[in-house]
Parts: C-alpha cells; sequence; structure tokens
C-alpha cells in the first residue's frame, strides 16, 4: 500500500508532486447543506447580532451612526473568531495542539477524494473503553492511514539505527512506535471485519519541533516523518482503492472506530 521508506528517502528534494486531480461523483451541496454548515450558522448569528446592534445604536442616536455600528461589530467579530484556533475536536482547539496543524493539512485533501476521521478510538472493550487513540484515521485513493502528531522537544535530536531503532536524544522511541503499530493493526482488523476485505492501516508518526534530517523513514514498520510534510507524505502514493472503495470503508470506520472524546461527536 505504502512505497517503501528507500524509494521515499531517494526522492529529489525538488521534487515536484503529481497534480492533483479533482473529486469525482461528489455531490453538489444542497441549500439545506449549506443552512447546516457551521460557518453558515456563525454569520446567520452574527449578523442577527449586528442588526439588533445598529437599531439600538440608531433609536438612541441616528441611523448613520446605528449602522455603522452594526457593520462594526460583525467586521470586528469575523476577526476575533477568524484569530482563535479551530478544530473539529474540542480538546485540539488550543494554540499548541500539533494535532490541529495536522489536522488543517489533512483537509486540504478533500479535494482529491481523501476522507479523515479525527480522534478515533481502537479497540472498545467489554465496557465500550478503549486505551488506544488514533488522531487521523485518513482513507483516500492511496489506501488508508493512521497518522499520530507528537510534539517533541526541539532540542533534542532525532536519528534512527537500520530501520528499527527511532530515537530523540537519549530517549528510545520503541514503545511510542510499537503503540502506533498496534493502533493501525487494531484499526485493519475492525475494518476488514466491516467491509468484507483486507484493508491494510499503514501507521505514521508525524513529529512536531526537532528537525527530521529525512523526508519519510520506516522504522519498525510505523513511517516517520515531519509533520509539517503530512500533507505531502500522502500526496505522492499511487492509487489502489477506488471511489467506492473510499466511500465503503468511511463509512465503515465511522460506525465502528468512535469517537474518543464523545462530546466532539
Amino acid at each position: 500500500m505504502a512505497i517503501s521508506e528507500h524509494d521515499e528517502a531517494q526522492q529529489p528534494a525538488d521534487a515536484t508532486p503529481e497534480e492533483e486531480a479533482p473529486a469525482k461523483g461528489r455531490p453538489p451541496k444542497t441549500f439545506r447543506d449549506v443552512l447546516a454548515d457551521r460557518r453558515t450558522i456563525t454569520w446567520i448569528r452574527r449578523a442577527a447580532i449586528g442588526v439588533v446592534i445598529a437599531v439600538i445604536v440608531s433609536a438612541i442616536i441616528n441611523a448613520r451612526i446605528g449602522i455603522t455600528v452594526g457593520v462594526l461589530y460583525v467586521l470586528w467579530d469575523a476577526f476575533r473568531r477568524g484569530r482563535r484556533p479551530t478544530s473539529s475536536v474540542a480538546a485540539w482547539q488550543k494554540s499548541s495542539a500539533v494535532e490541529r496543524k495536522t489536522e488543517k493539512q489533512l483537509k486540504s485533501l478533500e479535494r482529491n477524494g481523501y476522507r479523515v476521521l479525527h480522534a478515533r478510538a481502537v479497540p472498545l472493550d467489554d465496557e465500550g473503553v478503549s486505551d488506544g487513540r488514533i488522531d487521523h484515521l485518513v482513507i483516500g485513493p492511496s489506501g488508508v492511514y493512521a497518522i499520530d502528531s507528537e510534539k517533541w522537544d526541539s532540542r533534542l535530536p532525532i536519528r534512527t539505527g537500520s530501520h528499527l531503532k527511532l530515537y530523540h536524544g537519549p530517549f528510545d522511541k520503541k514503545d511510542r512506535l510499537d503503540e502506533a503499530r498496534w493502533e493501525a493493526e487494531q484499526a485493519s482488523k475492525t475494518l476488514s471485519g466491516q467491509v468484507g476485505f483486507d484493508v491494510p492501516v499503514q501507521p505514521s508518526v508525524a513529529i512536531y519541533g526537532p528537525s527530521i534530517p529525512w523526508k519519510v523513514m520506516r522504522v519498525r514498520d510505523v513511517d516517520v516523518y515531519s509533520g509539517t510534510h503530512a500533507r505531502r507524505y500522502l500526496r505522492r502514493r499511487p492509487t489502489i482503492l477506488t471511489e467506492a472503495d473510499v466511500q465503503r470503508i468511511y463509512a465503515a470506520a465511522e460506525n465502528s472506530l468512535p469517537p474518543k472524546y464523545p462530546e466532539d461527536s
């Protein structure tokens, strides 16, 4: 499903990404979809408040000043909210959340036929509880990926040995890689059982903080790369899934891998 670490590592730094193909067969948004969109609701609420302010100020002073104050409120509120960190996962709505940075990169791939689920729990025990979490489950033409976003100390270097060891300064990150691989294996088993055919899930770790001296390196079967290259990591892959496959796997994942934070569902 994924190209080998040797192929990825040998790509020239100035390689040009393959031209992105537009998504096919996706139905256009309906008027109801637009009204249900969170951004539309925010603008309607903002405009309503602006109108109320304009009416009140117009009654107290005059219409010109009232309209001006109402418009200024709308502009100020749009600017204020635009500066806030945004994420579909409430737990990631903070400036230091690296998961939010990866989420933003992955969103731009939706027009190329990729679907993404964030903060999904794997697997469930008998009581419906899970200790595992896949930060970003990506399903697209090139396959299925479990991406974990990590914030590591930028003062400590990253190094690897024989594709079996990953060190952050003096710290061996074997446990973290094994955890990422285990989460992907659990997701693969769950999805394969749901759709009736084998669904490999490639684990990867997107690291923010320290400089990564390679593009993509596969260590203990886990792809490791700089968090800022998450989108590039996915864009250069060959197509192996049809649009129907993508939709089927996405629906299965949405049903069988629940949100880690139920309040975000």
